[in-house]
C-alpha cells in the first residue's frame, strides 16, 4: 500500500507540473498586464546589468536647455530664433534636421521659418495622432505614407489607428522634407520599451520620426520603405523585425546624455566646431526640466522625449534591434524546464529541492542575460514563475501528503510501539509499508496461569481492574525495551522484537523483557496477597525466526500490524509449555543462539539458561531444543543444554 501511495503521490506531483507549466505557456500567450509588468520589470533590469553602451556618434542633439532659455528667453520660443537655429545648422553641414517641437499655431515669423526649413532641405518635422473623432487636415503628410507589402495580414493584427492628427501649419509644413509622428505607447506601467514605427490614419500609414529621419540619413526613399505586415519593416535592403503591432523594442544605449547635447544658444552664438555637426543627424528638442518632455524608460526615470529618438534612430542604423525569443521556443522552454523541475522535486528532499530550484533560476537568468547581450530578449518571468509554483506545489503536496501518512502511522502505531520508535517510522515510512514482507523478528507471548478459573470466583468488574492494572504494568514494560506489541487476546499478550524498525539485539530485548515482566508480575501478585486479592503468576514463551511481518487485514475497514508463520506459532506453544514443565519462562533454542555470545560472557548478569529437553511441535519432524532462564546456583555455568530427551508438544 505504502508502495502504491508512492506510485499515486508521484504520478499526482508529474500531473501537477504538468498542469502548472501548461497554465504558465498560456500567461505567456496571453500576458495579463497584472503578471506581464514583471516580466518587464526583469526586461528592465537586463538593461542595468548590462550598463552603458557607447552609442555611435552620428546622432547630436541640439539641446532646448536651461543655459539656452536663459539667453533667448522663455519658452516657446519665436518662430525667428528656430529659423536662425536651421539655418545655422545647415550652414554647419548637418545632414538631417529633425524636430521634436510642433509648430502647430501661426505666428509672425512662420515665413522665415518655412523659407529656412525649405533651404535646408534635410528638416524632417513632427505628427501627433489623436485616436478620438475630430476635424484636422494635413495634405503634405501624405507623401510620407509607406507601401505595404502583404496588407491582408492587417486583418488579424492592425496597426494603431488613429482618426484625427496635429501637425505643423501649412505654410511650414510644406517645406518639410517628410513628416514622422512621435505618439508613445508606454506599457501598463508607464515605460516606454517600444516604438510603433508606423500608424494608421485615414488608409495611410505614416512611419514614425526615428524611421523617417534614419531613411533620409541613410539615403533611402520614401518607396524604399515598405512594411511587411505583422513581421517588419524593409529599409531599402535593410530589415527591422516588428511584433504583429508594428512595434519594436527600444534599445536603449544607457541612460541620460548618452548622446551628445550641444546647447541650442551655442549653435546660435557660433561656438560650435564644425565637425561636431557636419555630416550628422541633429535632432532638436528639449531636455530642461522645466518643459515636462522627460520619459520614464528602463534606463532612466526621467530621459528627455528627444534622446528616446536618438536611440531609436541610431540603432536603427547600426541594425541593433532587441528581439524577443520566438513564443514557440519559449513555450518549449517553460514545458520542459517545468517537467524536469518536478521529475528532481518528486525525487529529492525538500532542501535539495530547493537546491535545483535556484540551480534552475540561476542557469535561465544568466541565459537570459546572455541571449540579451546579443540582442535577444527570453521572458524570464513566466518560466521562474513555473518553476517555482512547481516546486511549491510539489513541497506543499508532499508535506500534505507526509503528514497524512505521519498521522496514519501515529494512528496505526502508538497503541505498539514507543515514541520514539513512531517517530522512526514517520521519517521513514516504507518501514512500514503494508502487505508484509519476511524478516527475522523474535516473539514473545504471555498468560496468566489459572485465569479462567480466577474469572469465575470474582465479579466481572474486578476482573476487568485486575486485567487492566496488569496490562498497565506488563505495557510499561514492553515498552521500556521497545517492543512491538501486537495485541491483547483474553488475559494473553503477543509481543514482538524486530519490526517495524530494524533491532539488531531483538531476541536480547525481548529475554531482558521478560525477566522484568516476571519480576513486575511478582510485585503486582504480592500487593494484591496484602489487599486480599487473587495471586498472580504468568508464563512467558519467546521464539525467534523468519515471519511474514506488516499491515494485515481488510484496507480502509481493519488493518492490524502483526507477525504470522510457523515461528509465531512455535512462541504461543512454548508459552503453553510452562504448565508442562513448572516454569515462567521458555525460550527455544533459536532465540538462545542469538544471545548465546551474552550468556557465555556473563552478560545476563545472574542468569543462566538451562535445558528443558527437545521437542516436536505438531506438525513438524525435527526437535526443537527449548530452555527456561533462571537465576544461577552457585558455580553453575551460564547455559546448560538439556537432555536428549523427546517430547511430542500436544495441541494447546
Amino acid at each position: 500500500m505504502v508502495h502504491r501511495k508512492g506510485v499515486f503521490q508521484a504520478y499526482l506531483l508529474y500531473l501537477l507540473g504538468f498542469l502548472i507549466a501548461v497554465a504558465f505557456a498560456f500567461l505567456f500567450l496571453i500576458k495579463p498586464a497584472f503578471l506581464h509588468t514583471f516580466d518587464l520589470k526583469l526586461y528592465d533590469l537586463m538593461f542595468t546589468l548590462r550598463g552603458q553602451i557607447r552609442p555611435p556618434n552620428l546622432v547630436v542633439i541640439a539641446a532646448i536647455d536651461e543655459w539656452s532659455i536663459s539667453r533667448l528667453g522663455r519658452w516657446p520660443w519665436s518662430r525667428d530664433k528656430f529659423a536662425s537655429l536651421v539655418k545655422r545648422l545647415s550652414d554647419y553641414g548637418a545632414s538631417v534636421i529633425a524636430f521634436d517641437v510642433i509648430f502647430s499655431e501661426p505666428e509672425i515669423n512662420d515665413s522665415s521659418l518655412a523659407e529656412s526649413i525649405d533651404s535646408a532641405g534635410c528638416v524632417i518635422l513632427p505628427v501627433v495622432f489623436f485616436f478620438e473623432e475630430g476635424e484636422s487636415a494635413c495634405d503634405p503628410l501624405f507623401n510620407s505614407s509607406l507601401l505595404v507589402k502583404n496588407p491582408e495580414m492587417f486583418s488579424r493584427y492592425a496597426p494603431a489607428s488613429a482618426k484625427k492628427v496635429l501637425c505643423p501649419i501649412p505654410k511650414i509644413a510644406k517645406s518639410a522634407s517628410g513628416f514622422g509622428h512621435i505618439n508613445l505607447f508606454p506599457d501598463p506601467d508607464g515605460v516606454i520599451r517600444k516604438e510603433a514605427l508606423y500608424m494608421e490614419y485615414k488608409g495611410y500609414l505614416i512611419p514614425c520620426l526615428s524611421i523617417k529621419t534614419a531613411a533620409f540619413y541613410l539615403g533611402i526613399p520614401n518607396e524604399k520603405i515598405i512594411i511587411d505586415a505583422t513581421k517588419g519593416v524593409y529599409l531599402g535592403k535593410r530589415y527591422i523585425p516588428t511584433d504583429p503591432h508594428g512595434r519594436i523594442l527600444i534599445h536603449y544605449y544607457g541612460t541620460n546624455e548618452s548622446f551628445k547635447y550641444i546647447s541650442i544658444v551655442d549653435i546660435l552664438d557660433g561656438k560650435v566646431k564644425k565637425e561636431e555637426i557636419e555630416e550628422k543627424i541633429v535632432l532638436i528638442g528639449a531636455v530642461a526640466v522645466g518643459i515636462h518632455d522627460l520619459k520614464v524608460t528602463p534606463t532612466s526615470s526621467a530621459l528627455p522625449g528627444i534622446e528616446k529618438h536618438a536611440n531609436v534612430i541610431a540603432s536603427i542604423i547600426e541594425g541593433r534591434y532587441i528581439v524577443p525569443l520566438k513564443d514557440h521556443y519559449v513555450i518549449a522552454i517553460i514545458l520542459l524546464s517545468g517537467l524536469l523541475a518536478t521529475l528532481l522535486y518528486n525525487r529529492l528532499k525538500a532542501a535539495y529541492s530547493l537546491a535545483v530550484l535556484i540551480l534552475f533560476l540561476s542557469f535561465f537568468f544568466f541565459l537570459s542575460y546572455s541571449l540579451f547581450l546579443s540582442n535577444v530578449w527570453l521572458s524570464q518571468f513566466y518560466i521562474f514563475s513555473s518553476l517555482f509554483s512547481e516546486f511549491i506545489v510539489t513541497i506543499a503536496v508532499r508535506y500534505a501528503i507526509s503528514e497524512k501518512e505521519a498521522r496514519w502511522i501515529r494512528r496505526i502505531f502508538s497503541s505498539y510501539v514507543t515514541e520514539r520508535v513512531v517517530n522512526e517510522l514517520i521519517k521513514n515510512p516504507s518501514l512500514a509499508r503494508l502487505g508484509g514482507e519476511r524478516r527475522e523478528v523474535t516473539i514473545l507471548f504471555s498468560d496468566i496461569r489459572g485465569f479462567t478459573s480466577l474469572s469465575e470466583k470474582i465479579a466481572p468488574e474486578e476482573v476487568v481492574r485486575i486485567l487492566n492494572e496488569y496490562f498497565g504494568k506488563m505495557t510499561e514494560v514492553i515498552l521500556k525495551w521497545e517492543g512491538t506489541l501486537d495485541k491483547f487476546m483474553g488475559d494473553a499478550i503477543m509481543v514482538f522484537w524486530g519490526a517495524p524498525l530494524n533491532q539488531e539485539d531483538h531476541a536480547e530485548r525481548a529475554i531482558r523483557c521478560a525477566i522484568d515482566m516476571l519480576k513486575e508480575a511478582r510485585s503486582l501478585s504480592e500487593r494484591w496477597k496484602e489487599e486480599g486479592g487473587p495471586p498472580l503468576r504468568i508464563g512467558v514463551g519467546i521464539n525467534t525466526g523468519e515471519v511474514l511481518v506488516g499491515n494485515i487485514g481488510a484496507e480502509g475497514k481493519k488493518m492490524d500490524y502483526t507477525v504470522i508463520g510457523d515461528h509465531v506459532n512455535l512462541a504461543s506453544r512454548l508459552e503453553g509449555l510452562n504448565k508442562k514443565f513448572n516454569t515462567d519462562l521458555i525460550i527455544s533454542e533459536f532465540t538462545l543462539e542469538k544471545v548465546r555470545s551474552l550468556f557465555e560472557n556473563g552478560l545476563f548478569g545472574p542468569y543462566s539458561a538451562r535445558g528443558i529437553g527437545n521437542v516436536i511441535v505438531k506438525g513438524k519432524e525435527r526437535p526443537v531444543r527449548i530452555y527456561t532462564i533462571l537465576e544461577k546456583i552457585g558455580e553453575e555455568a551460564s547455559i546448560v543444554e538439556p537432555e536428549e530427551e523427546i517430547i511430542v508438544m500436544d495441541e494447546k
